[in-house]
């Protein structure tokens, strides 16, 4: 640390350390449960599963699949002006999805456990010269060994919730000591800059949110022309990264709206793909014809649910549906992000709960960019008024590319921040 470290990180220090010669029944535990791979797992414990690139390396860090998707634009800015990239990640899912997305050349290795002994032998394998973690991501170990060897570390699009704020005002040398450890943190909006620096980072600037930068998901132009020849004719709308409990109400949705439509399709695309099975059963139980494409199909003319549960195909669906409803935001648990389905041309809804992307929906809304349901009897009639009237999808997905637009430009003032730390100077 570079103050004095409080006795709760060193006290979390002690009690990791001891965790070490237990971690492997955590990851066989985790393993079970489809968290791990099984052919990776040394990585999680600072095992390294590829040789060291020569020259200088940057070592970006997001939790899961939205912080790698939102930092791959940093990367691939910083592989262009001569860095190697290494990106860490914690979930199955985003290493799958990295491998077939980061740049080329770069490393995908899953981030150690934030025990001491294997962060360390992380870093003594990678020697970064540069870390940059992503959004929240504040691992005590994990940031103190960055700090103990010297190397520059930055927080990018960094957030900091109103509810993360208070609870670390209860803890204020414990987040003061982390968060001095940062040479910068690049807040993605105004109010989490002044929440991140009133909690004790020295260096805070406001650079604004990279997910309204971030590229659109691309899509294998084969297999989107196979599933357009597949649903040709037939009204449909897309339920995407959606969370327990969502998928019951798309099928409420389509079972009121498929007399009014015949022919309609409801598509699926979980946020976890491996959810599809008992996702399917669960709307089956119900009289409602499903297929999943995990398992090879296409639609066929009598399917009434379409279960997209593979991984990095989202940019598929977002060009074939005009009709858009983004998840996890019906569930109070946050929301997920609007902005790549308004970038494709899609007309998007959402529920009441999008802390997660406060800024993004909020310009949404502003700009009639979106439509806000409460429930699924609203739901229901959003979908069916749109399904009604393609000239109001057009309008609604037009107003949603303007706010997209109006809110860009953070890549840009986040590699201008980093500019200093990328040649090696701290603030």
């Amino acid at each position: 640390m570079k103050a004095g470290s409080p006795v709760t990180l060193r006290l979390y220090r002690a009690a990791t350390a001891g965790f070490g010669p237990f971690a492997g029944l955590l990851l066989a535990r985790r393993q079970r449960r489809g968290k791990e791979d099984a052919a990776r797992k040394s990585e999680r414990l600072g095992i390294a599963g590829r040789p060291r690139p020569e020259g200088r390396l940057c070592w970006l860090h997001g939790a899961s699949v939205g912080e790698a998707v939102t930092i791959l634009p940093v990367a691939e800015r910083l592989a262009a002006q001569g860095f190697r990239i290494l990106l860490t990640t914690g979930t199955v899912t985003s290493a799958a999805l990295m491998a077939q997305r980061l740049p080329e050349g770069a490393i995908h290795q899953f981030v150690p456990l934030d025990v001491p002994v294997f962060v360390r032998r992380f870093l003594a394998h990678w020697r970064p010269d540069l870390a940059l973690f992503v959004e929240s991501e504040l691992w005590p170990a994990m940031i103190s060994e960055i700090s103990a060897a010297g190397i520059p570390l930055a927080l990018v699009n960094g957030r900091m919730s109103p509810r993360s704020f208070q609870r670390w005002q209860k803890a204020p040398r414990t987040i003061g000591a982390l968060l001095r450890c940062f040479d910068l943190c690049a807040a993605q909006s105004a109010d989490d800059g002044a929440r991140i620096a009133a909690l004790g980072a020295p260096h805070v600037i406001s650079t604004g949110n990279l997910k309204f930068d971030t590229p659109p998901p691309p899509a294998d132009p084969v297999r989107l022309e196979a599933l357009q020849e597949a649903v040709e004719g037939r009204p449909l709308w897309l339920a995407a990264s959606t969370h327990a409990g969502e998928e019951a109400l798309a099928g409420a949705v389509h079972e009121k709206l498929k007399g009014r439509f015949p022919g309609l399709l409801t598509i699926i695309v979980p946020r976890h793909p491996d959810r599809g099975a008992a996702i399917a059963a669960d709307l089956s139980a119900r009289g409602l014809a499903c297929l999943r494409r995990s398992e090879g199909r296409l639609p066929e003319d009598g399917t009434d649910i379409y279960i997209a549960d593979t991984v990095g195909e989202l940019g598929l669906f977002y060009r074939l549906a005009r009709i858009v409803f983004v998840g996890k935001s019906l569930v109070g648990r946050g929301g997920q992000n609007p902005v790549e389905p308004a970038k494709l041309g899609a007309s998007v809804l959402h529920g009441p709960f999008v802390h997660n992307f406060v800024e993004a929906y909020g310009a949404f809304d502003a700009m009639g960019g979106a439509i806000t349901v409460r429930d699924g009897e609203e739901l229901t009639a959003a979908v069916g008024r749109l399904l009604a009237d393609p000239g109001a999808v057009a309008r609604l997905a037009e107003a949603g590319a303007q706010a997209v637009a109006s809110l860009s430009g953070a890549l840009d003032r986040t590699m201008q921040a980093l500019a200093g730390l990328a040649a090696n100077e701290t603030p």
